[in-house]
């Protein structure tokens, strides 16, 4: 064999080794959920990136938790300080979990911002934040959403209380007591929302 035709024969086989365009049975997706996807193509994937619209609110009311008290566990305010929700008791208190890197969160914000002044006096609107003061402070002031004080929960404190999912609000009555909470993405200054915050006492 001479060779010119062992180097044809060598070059033919890295060719067909590099071709991988079609991944193997075994090979599957993974989500951004972290699971295993079937293979299946969504209808979103199937129309291409155009399909991709702005999240909407999916948040579900739950009142499970109707009556409960409201945790003493430690997070921080502005400056430092170290707070936990006693320290409104006597007035009733919307409780906001969330972080800058989470999409429904921040697509909430400014209603919830927008809900914080118009409640201003009658209801404290906290938004608790898992991130540090160097992501939060800038964030918050980028998007002019300066009715919401910042508060911070680096360790999870609360998140982990509530088992929570991002983004996780909840009410207290004046006496401490959670009327309800609300978990995924909400329009904090709809009709729906206005409804729910009446009930705030």
């Amino acid at each position: 064999m001479s060779s010119r035709t062992v180097i044809a024969c060598l070059l033919g086989l890295m060719v067909a080794g590099c071709d991988k365009q079609s991944p193997a049975p075994e090979q599957a997706a993974n989500t951004s959920s972290g699971e295993v996807s079937s293979g299946e193509v969504t209808s979103g994937e199937a129309s291409g990136a155009s399909a991709i619209e702005a999240p909407k609110p999916t948040g579900a009311v739950d009142r499970s938790h109707k009556g409960e008290a409201a945790p003493l566990l430690p997070f921080t305010a502005m400056g430092g300080k170290s707070t936990s929700l006693a320290d409104f008791r006597g007035r009733p208190v919307l409780v906001n979990l969330w972080a800058t890197w989470c999409g429904p969160c921040v697509a909430e914000m400014p209603t919830l911002a927008a809900t914080a002044q118009r409640l201003k006096g009658k209801v404290a609107v906290i938004a608790v934040a898992q991130d540090d003061m160097a992501k939060v402070k800038p964030f918050l002031a980028g998007r002019k959403l300066d009715a919401l004080p910042i508060y911070l929960d680096p360790k999870l404190t609360l998140s982990v209380h509530y088992k929570a999912n991002l983004p996780t609000t909840i009410l207290y009555g004046a006496d401490g007591k959670e009327i309800w909470r609300v978990t995924g993405g909400f329009d904090w200054a709809g009709a729906e929302a206005t409804k729910l915050l009446a009930e705030a006492k």
